[in-house]
């Protein structure tokens, strides 16, 4: 979208309104689809939910590809947005049920990097695709995404069901094949399907074990456990999931994701083509500093990546301000060289430190706190504080830098990445290496209890040293 906004404001004569618009109702539908995309996935499965959101991306493809209008495109990028909601509740509770806990992390890191090398893609096919005549180049841009789409909707048929729903439905043999697949072993299957059942609340007995629950029974009570009575720890995982991704696009992400061609714009990269060649750049930069965080969150732990990542972000917004700023108060004149290599540098420096931590561990985290009863509609709800808060400032980005300047946005951007740094810290312990059953113990403690107890932890192995044999 970000290069065929450049072309469908030509082509249409859209205003600045109608393009922020553009870019933020995708997120106000994707509510849409993650509040009701919980409640289907426990009706229907992971694996069925999975195709149907790809199913209504297809469906807003073909829409915005065809488009006439720009009441057509709004319609179309309307529909994607359902799509969007149900695709990212979906993808990374998938993925946490079906992997183990020492590719955990890894696993439902992968939804984000296969979005960013996605993005990427886009960005280069912006470039190709730019080259066409203005009337057929934003429609192939937007037209092209049916086809991924379509072969998601049919390859995932051939993957297997999650095991943790199975166990909900009482199809407890069916898990057992399944975990049987993605384990090493065969005795590992059994203990992980020994602790899923105890978390689904089913007797080890056999023939408890076998008898089916009510399909219709699944999920229901899980509003009112959330909300009207939770349990602290429920409250705190509530707390910690529900706050990571308020706190992600706080950060300015989709600012600069979506608008990095007016951020080069204003940095003095002036041709289109030049334009879309450095946003490329920004792809590539996403794509292979997510990897790295894949390779690292199951060795390092969620928190030092995210907290090492938030001091990258803050800095790097920092730096990004002062470079704007100084690049538009030199404006009609030509701007100091330092000034514009600083703003360019630093949009690849904020992307490279959201990509390695609070880009990828937002969504593995809180798609693993949540109880199994839980994480389906949990993790909906999860999503939609996802997409109001990157509809928010994908949807204003553009009036709240004419009012307190395109540098002044991004100091702002660089203060709430200050306050998401202190509330992760405080607020959301490690989980790494735990089995999924295992986690809400995690949260059965605060955070005085947890730092007491790591205190005590630290002073037991002193206290025990002999007289005399303290090491200086």
């Amino acid at each position: 979208m970000s290069g065929a906004m450049l072309l469908i404001k030509e082509d249409l004569k859209t205003n600045d309104t109608q393009v922020q618009v553009l870019a933020g109702i995708l997120n106000v539908c994707a509510l849409v689809g993650s509040l009701t995309a919980g409640r289907v996935s426990d009706w229907i499965g992971r694996r069925l939910t999975i195709s149907l959101a790809a199913t209504i991306f297809l469906a807003g493809s073909a829409l915005m590809g065809l488009a006439p209008n720009f009441a057509t495109l709004l319609a179309g990028r309307c529909v994607a947005g359902v799509g969007v909601g149900y695709a990212l509740m979906i993808a990374p509770v998938y993925a946490a049920e079906i992997s183990s806990a020492e590719i955990r992390g890894s696993v439902t890191s992968l939804p984000e990097i296969c979005i960013s090398f996605g993005i990427l893609v886009g960005y280069v096919a912006n470039y190709l695709l730019a080259k066409l005549p203005l009337v057929y180049g934003w429609r192939a841009m937007l037209g092209l995404g049916a086809l991924p789409s379509a072969v998601l909707a049919v390859g995932v048929i051939a993957m297997p069901e999650s095991p943790r729903w199975l166990v909900m439905q009482g199809r407890v043999e069916h898990a057992l094949a399944v975990l049987r697949q993605v384990c090493d072993t065969a005795d590992e299957a059994d203990v992980r399907l020994a602790e899923i059942k105890i978390a689904a609340g089913i007797i080890a007995d056999d023939a408890a074990a076998s008898a089916p629950h009510q399909p219709s029974s699944v999920g229901k009570g899980v509003w009112r456990e959330m909300f009207l009575h939770p349990t602290p720890p429920v409250r705190r995982i509530l707390v910690a999931a529900f706050g990571v991704h308020f706190f992600q696009h706080l950060t300015g992400i989709e600012a600069v994701v979506l608008y990095s061609p007016r951020i080069f714009k204003a940095a003095g990269i002036a041709t289109r083509s030049e334009i879309l060649v450095a946003t490329i750049g920004v792809g590539v930069t996403k794509t292979v500093f997510i990897l790295t965080a894949i390779l690292l969150v199951d060795r390092i732990g969620r928190r030092p990546l995210y907290l090492s990542s938030l001091a990258g972000i803050v800095a790097s917004l920092a730096c990004l301000g002062l470079g704007l700023t100084v690049v538009e108060r030199s404006a009609p004149h030509h701007s100091p060289a330092w000034a514009v290599v600083l703003s360019i540098a630093t949009v690849f420096t904020f992307i490279a430190s959201f990509s390695v931590g609070v880009g990828p561990i937002t969504w593995a985290y809180s798609s693993e706190v949540y109880p199994l009863r839980l994480r389906a509609q949990g993790a909906s709800v999860g999503v939609a504080i996802n997409r109001v808060m990157n509809a928010s400032v994908s949807m204003t980005f553009v009036s709240l830098y004419k009012a307190v300047t395109i540098g002044g946005a991004f100091f702002l951007f660089a203060g709430l990445a200050v306050l998401a740094a202190t509330f992760f810290y405080f607020l959301c312990p490690e989980t790494q290496g735990r089995p999924l059953e295992e986690i809400e113990e995690v949260f059965s403690r605060g955070w005085r209890e947890r730092r007491r107890s790591q205190a005590m932890a630290v002073e037991l192995p002193a206290s025990n040293i002999p007289d005399g044999k303290a090491q200086p």
